[in-house]
């Protein structure tokens, strides 16, 4: 075998365990080395350390945080040399071994060759190693943590004090646009997913790419992120591809680029007219301003046939966002007011002592509504529209948030007044909504109560869940959509990602307004 040969890495085990077989066989060492190509249980590993003399263990990496079988050989008293990964350089401190650096096979030969050559060096390390082994077997530690057990419950009891705020952004993965780069093509961004690759049959919708622009704006404004930047332009065209001369919208497109409908649903249109405010705010270019601005006022004409009360709130977050920038528009200052009574009147409308809300049940993407409110109310300044905000809010809490976790009405059937709440078809877009209502109102009110909600409501995605199961996929970087009463839904669909992500987004720019705050 060449010296090109002996550098070979493989990747896998098998892999490897095939190279190291040929790598024997080339060296002529077959008399020497035997394979044993099955798993053998603890009782046969500890009759194989015990008859061995040295144990050697080479990990590459330095963060290697335990080796069960390094544990193992000290137990049983062998010389052990090893690469210095942490457990290691614990373990073999005090000369109870030898340490060898990484990938430094000539060290590694030369330590081997002394302990062979020097056969009273190498008792001494299995003296040494026997004598620490016996201090760490289970009864002994066991001893330990019993007595540690058994000290802390016999001190007095200390007063809780409790943390300020629970976000611990250690907890929260990178973020990353892994996913919705891989669900992006030139069109748009593909709605529906097959586990973790685009389900091209089922094409693009309007409320994703919406999502979408909304979420890699936000990206690059908190994060300058590069890919965010260079995704923008592809949802902002799919947005303006898909109105129609009256400003309407339609929704779905086929991945061979028909329009599958003639006008989208006025969700889709809310979704939108949030995205595009939030682009009016937000641009990261005049060009990208100017196309956002010719979409969205040709789109005005139609915010006061809207019907849905999402629609109307989504429309809502998306003026507030457009006047935060534009504050003298008075025009759109009064389509603002307008539109936000409206939402109070279904308040008033159906709400009871006991039931504080716009509806007789509570639906889909609930947390929408009291976060709308709340957007206006930092803009109009009405006590009665901040009152109808708060108490809707403060009932959805009431009814989600239990045990200090999320537990979302589910989709299946809902939550009709009197009746009884659906516990499955669990959504990420409603953790979203709970996460940006949170948000909201932490921001209005420096409230850390309501920064700790935000924070939990996140962790949804994480498996601070009904479930105590995680959505978010830390291989393909996406987010499950949601999970049934068989559990969790593996599909990792373009809503689902975009809610996690813009949840994901959310939550770091809260705690960075937290402690701004503070100073």
């Amino acid at each position: 075998m060449s010296s090109k040969d002996l550098s070979f890495k493989p990747n896998a085990g098998e892999e490897y365990r095939n190279y190291l077989q040929l790598l024997v066989k080339s060296l002529n060492l077959h008399n020497h080395v035997l394979f044993l190509n099955e798993f053998i249980d603890q009782k046969e590993l500890f009759k194989y350390l015990s008859a061995s003399d040295i144990y050697i263990t080479p990990y590459l990496n330095e963060a290697q945080i335990t080796s069960g079988t390094l544990s193992y050989a000290m137990g049983v008293g062998c010389a052990v040399i090893s690469t210095p990964y942490w457990h290691a350089t614990e373990l073999l401190a005090d000369g109870r071994g030898r340490l060898f650096n990484f990938n430094d096979s000539d060290e590694l030969v030369t330590i081997l060759t002394e302990l062979l050559d020097q056969p009273d060096v190498l008792k001494t390390l299995q003296k040494k190693a026997s004598q620490y082994g016996k201090n760490i077997t289970w009864p002994k530690i066991g001893e330990k943590y019993l007595t540690l057990a058994q000290n802390v419950l016999s001190e007095p009891r200390k007063a809780v004090v409790k943390k300020e705020t629970i976000v611990d952004l250690l907890l929260l993965p990178p973020f990353l646009l892994t996913h919705i780069k891989r669900l992006t093509d030139d069109t748009g961004i593909i709605q529906h997913a097959k586990f973790g690759i685009s389900n091209l049959k089922e094409g693009y919708c309007l409320d994703d790419n919406a999502r979408a622009l909304l979420m890699v704006l936000m990206a690059y404004k908190q994060k300058k992120d590069p890919l965010a930047l260079e995704l923008s332009p592809i949802y902002l065209s799919y947005i303006h591809y898909m109105q129609n001369h009256d400003g309407t919208f339609r929704n779905f497109l086929s991945f061979n680029r028909n329009f599958l409908d003639e006008v989208g649903s006025e969700d889709s249109f809310g979704r939108t007219i949030w995205a595009l405010g939030y682009l009016l705010g937000n641009a990261p270019n005049d060009a990208y301003y100017q196309t956002g601005k010719l979409v969205f006022f040709d789109a005005v004409p139609n915010f006061e046939k809207l019907q849905s009360i999402r629609s109307i709130a989504n429309t809502i977050i998306g003026i507030s966002f457009y006047l935060r920038s534009n504050p003298s528009d008075e025009g759109m200052i009064k389509r603002l007011g307008t539109l936000s009574q409206t939402l109070v009147r279904h308040y008033e409308e159906n709400s009871t002592d006991d039931w504080k809300w716009f509806e007789a049940l509570l639906a889909y993407d609930n947390g929408i509504l009291p976060l709308a409110l709340l957007h206006a109310s930092e803009i109009l300044n009405d006590d009665k529209i901040t009152r109808t905000a708060v108490d809707s809010m403060d009932f959805l809490t009431s009814i989600t948030m239990k045990d200090g976790y999320l537990s979302i009405i589910g989709n299946k059937e809902w939550y009709k007044k009197d009746g009884e709440r659906s516990m499955f078809a669990q959504q990420p877009l409603d953790a979203l909504a709970m996460v940006l209502m949170y948000n909201e109102a932490f921001h209005l009110t420096k409230n850390k109560d309501y920064l700790n909600k935000m924070y939990a409501s996140f962790m949804w995605f994480l498996g601070e869940n009904d479930l105590r199961m995680s959505l978010y996929d830390f291989e393909t970087k996406g987010c499950c959509d949601g999970f049934e009463n068989y559990g969790v839904n593996r599909n990792q669909g373009a809503e689902s990602t975009l809610a996690y992500l813009i949840s994901h987004l959310t939550v770091l720019q809260a705690y960075e307004e937290f402690y701004k705050s503070d100073e």
